[in-house]
């Protein structure tokens, strides 16, 4: 999620079969998807998100990396993720947050700190609203 320039969707596309990428700023998207399509980059799908966290509709994942700054893991990634899938996600305040690995697991999920973060807070129903001050 947060496709910005397109950048990591691209690195990603050479790991993965398919790469689903999720940007809020419809310009971003636009401009992301241009720059795949001049790079020849064919297994990346890019959506101008809306009020949902993800994509519900092409879930459930393997993997999914959060680059926006979350005050909890939202419920709404953690159904989108397959048995046994993981995610990425920097949790805590929208100015200082902590990297979270989380695994899906029948029990619920694991969770593991991987470090201290920064990223822009993630806006969205399950994260931070726009009314919400820093």
């Amino acid at each position: 999620m947060g496709t910005g320039s397109g950048y990591q969707a691209a690195l990603l596309s050479h790991l993965a079969g398919e790469v689903f990428s999720v940007e809020r700023v419809a310009q971003l998207a636009q401009r992301a998807r241009r720059i795949l399509g001049e790079l020849e980059v064919a297994n990346v799908r890019v959506r101008v998100a809306g009020d949902t966290l993800g994509w519900p509709e092409e879930a459930p994942y393997d993997a999914v990396i959060v680059t926006a700054g979350a005050p909890r893991v939202p419920q709404e990634l953690l159904e989108q993720l397959a048995a046994g899938g993981r995610m990425v996600i920097p949790v805590g305040s929208r100015d200082l947050q902590e990297l979270v690995r989380v695994v899906k697991r029948p029990e619920g999920p694991v969770m593991a700190n991987l470090g201290p973060c920064r990223f822009v807070p993630l806006m969205g129903a399950g994260a931070w609203s726009e009314e919400t001050p820093y």
